[in-house]
């Protein structure tokens, strides 16, 4: 997200004051529906890094009452998040559109609305269809008219829009959209007959047509049966594993040959040889080269010199691998009944979607879909966000009481502010644990816990207890432990939601957890480099970070990264407790020395802070015994009341800010994203082979 958008500048009391619409009457119509719809949508901070809702493919169209229908536009799909004439326009994996769509991000930019909105892009023909081959090529006005087709509002002036139903959705997008320029226009919806509409789509030679049912909510990052998609034509994204050159062609190359990921294993589905231009391969040709490899990707080697019946005496091919992370997209025939395309036709590339993200299309019956009702509403059940809980607390009572896990738990002086300068209090700090529980608990789970209590807020005193050796309720799970100085500690363990608002109620407004569990405590599950800034900005700390990554994806070695919720970053490498924390430490400061080398300027890995003359410091130390830093999800005794929040590693990039995530936020970030860490909990690395790769390449 930009760095202004990222920041959410809703702030709550602005999110509050916006119970009547703010927004120039020379750009919309307000009127008494306005004020009717927002009263049932509820108040949130603007929805960060949202990926769209999609559709489900069905085999034909239908006729339904309950259901309206909109044509399948042939583009990019996009995302408008407006605040205060700040914009960001991104694709479905939020990736900046900003630069390559400058007309539309311009034209935003003059709107004073603050708002969400989901649509497509596209270049229009004549006749009024959509040209995907003009909108790959586009780069100015001059390549055709670039048209923003909106077809859903999902946020609104402080208020979520989501679970409105999709009826109501379309009123308010009708009446706040303002119309004085032709480039953003409101995707027409039919309420009619979809056989109709759909002979009609197939007469204009559209790609196809959309089927929303009326009442349903909007699912982020969701594959709903509550909208579905009928193609005219079989079109589908697939990844380019490889290009081959025929014996005695002058052409840059013959044809591609093209997969999909079924079961993380990359499948061959066949070759396509047309739709290229001159110009095109020596663009595609450009774009091949960073990814050639020597070997097959596929699962199993395609043999691409087969003969088939319409050519028995095909001319002789060389191929040449390419890591698959190119996705285009083909038009073709039909399947064959070994899974491969049969006349297959190249319609352009797909930067705009990821590799691994591509999987074979299948249609599902269009009646069973729509007239399986119990299969509706379990659906409805299994995608409704993960975060449903209410808060805990009620806003009034200044001590409550109340069952948790089976525990009788008392909640005192809940008017208490943690964080006077914001206004937020002991209350919100109890209420959004609550509410995080099922995600923070698995990096809590099963550890000794660090306890950091500030009991009067982030102004006050702090300290660090780590004995509560009869200090804790019975039910408190402990583990004895000698540290490395011989004093004998029993150190409280997380368990359960429980344990977790016990901690809270001591004041510890983070929680820090060993990198170990007590069944092994001295295998940590995981490798921490702590990227430290002194004197660095902010944007050097993401510039480390990803330097981190480059060499990491050098070892083929898994790491996911978190904002520290201070100053900083942490990166996190999975090793499944197979090694002890010497082994940990010692990888950890071979990439510590490996990042540094590649940007001393400002970085250090000397460990005195004399000694790192204001440099960044790139901690490997905390790979020991007993350490901790606060965990995935917790809160900070920050001003702002930041958290340390998991990233997408395409978020880390110039503009991100540790203010950008806070206790008014990130639960609505956890709704749209789920649990971006739970890898550091998966299979861990080979470290051996990652030491050897690394002495090999870095030495």
């Amino acid at each position: 997200m930009g760095k202004t958008i990222g920041k959410t500048k809703q702030s709550a009391a602005k999110a509050k004051a916006s119970n009547t619409m703010k927004i120039s009457a020379a750009e919309a119509k307000t009127s008494q529906t306005i004020t009717e719809y927002l009263a049932d949508a509820p108040e949130t901070p603007m929805p960060l890094n949202l990926k769209p809702m999609l559709a489900t493919l069905v085999n034909a169209p239908f006729d339904d009452e309950n259901w309206l229908y909109e044509v399948k536009w042939d583009g990019y799909r996009a995302l408008a998040f407006i605040s205060d004439g700040e914009v960001e326009l991104q694709s479905r994996n939020r990736k900046s559109f900003n630069e390559k769509f400058y007309s539309i991000h311009s034209l935003l930019q003059s709107w004073t609305i603050n708002v969400v909105l989901d649509g497509e892009i596209m270049v229009l023909k004549k006749n009024g269809t959509s040209d995907f081959s003009a909108l790959q090529n586009w780069r100015s006005e001059a390549d055709g008219e670039l048209v923003f087709y909106v077809f859903d509002i999902l946020w609104l002036e402080g208020r979520s829009l989501m679970e409105l139903p999709l009826s109501k959705r379309l009123e308010l997008l009708r009446q706040v959209l303002p119309t004085n320029d032709d480039r953003i226009r409101q995707s027409k919806v039919f309420d009619a007959s979809g056989t109709e509409f759909f002979n009609a789509a197939q007469k204009m030679g559209l790609e196809g047509i959309i089927a929303k049912r009326k009442d349903s909510s909007y699912l982020p990052d969701f594959r709903s049966k509550d909208w579905l998609k009928i193609k005219v034509n079989q079109r589908q994204e697939v990844v380019i594993g490889g290009f081959t050159n025929n014996e005695g062609s002058s052409k840059l190359f013959s044809s591609l040959l093209l997969g999909v990921f079924e079961n993380n294993k990359f499948r061959y589905v066949g070759k396509v040889g047309t739709g290229f231009s001159d110009k095109l391969q020596k663009e595609m040709m450009a774009a091949f080269k960073p990814f050639i490899v020597p070997d097959s990707p596929f699962e199993q080697t395609p043999d691409y010199n087969k003969p088939s019946r319409f050519r028995p005496n095909p001319p002789k091919a060389n191929a040449t691998w390419l890591k698959p992370e190119l996705v285009c997209e083909v038009s073709f025939a039909e399947v064959t009944s070994d899974g491969v395309f049969r006349h297959p036709s190249f319609e352009g590339m797909r930067d705009d979607k990821k590799a691994r993200e591509v999987v074979r299309e299948t249609a599902e019956h269009t009646l069973e879909v729509i007239d399986d009702e119990a299969a509706i509403v379990k659906q409805k059940m299994i995608s409704a966000p993960r975060i449903t809980r209410k808060s805990l607390l009620n806003p009034k009572d200044e001590t409550q009481v109340r069952e948790v896990c089976g525990r009788t738990l008392k909640f005192t002086n809940l008017s208490k502010l943690y964080w006077p300068k914001e206004g937020i209090t002991k209350r919100d700090m109890f209420n959004y644990y609550y509410q995080v529980a099922e995600f923070i608990l698995p990096y809590l789970k099963d550890r000794p816990q660090s306890l950091n209590r500030f009991p009067n807020g982030i102004n006050g005193n702090s300290f660090y207890q780590k004995n509560v050796k009869d200090k804790a309720p019975e039910w408190v799970k402990t583990f004895p432990y000698v540290t490395s100085d011989g004093e004998h500690k029993e150190f409280l363990v997380g368990t359960d939601e429980a344990s977790l608002l016990w901690m809270a109620s001591l004041g510890c407004i983070e929680m820090n957890p060993w990198f170990s569990k007590v069944k092994s405590p001295d295998n940590p599950d995981y490798c921490i480099i702590d990227l430290d800034p002194d004197k660095n900005t902010f944007e050097q700390v993401v510039e480390a970070a990803l330097v981190v990554k480059r060499v990491l994806d050098a070892l083929d070695v898994p790491c996911y990264c978190k904002t520290s919720g201070s100053t900083g970053m942490h990166i996190y490498i999975p090793l499944a407790a197979k090694y002890t924390y010497d082994q940990s430490q010692m990888f950890g400061r071979l990439i510590a020395n490996i990042v540094h080398k590649q940007i001393p300027d400002f970085t250090s890995v000397e460990r005195m802070i004399a000694n790192r003359k204001g440099k960044m410091y790139l901690d490997f130390l905390q790979n020991r015994p007993g350490a901790t830093i606060a965990g995935p999800y917790s809160l900070r005794p920050k001003p702002g009341a930041t958290v340390s929040m998991p990233l997408h590693w395409d978020e880390v990039k110039p503009g991100l800010s540790m203010c950008d995530f806070t206790i008014h936020n990130s639960l609505d970030r956890l709704k749209s994203e789920g649990d971006l860490f739970k890898g550091v909990l998966g299979e861990g690395i080979d470290l051996e082979a990652a030491v050897k790769k690394a002495k090999s390449l870095f030495s």
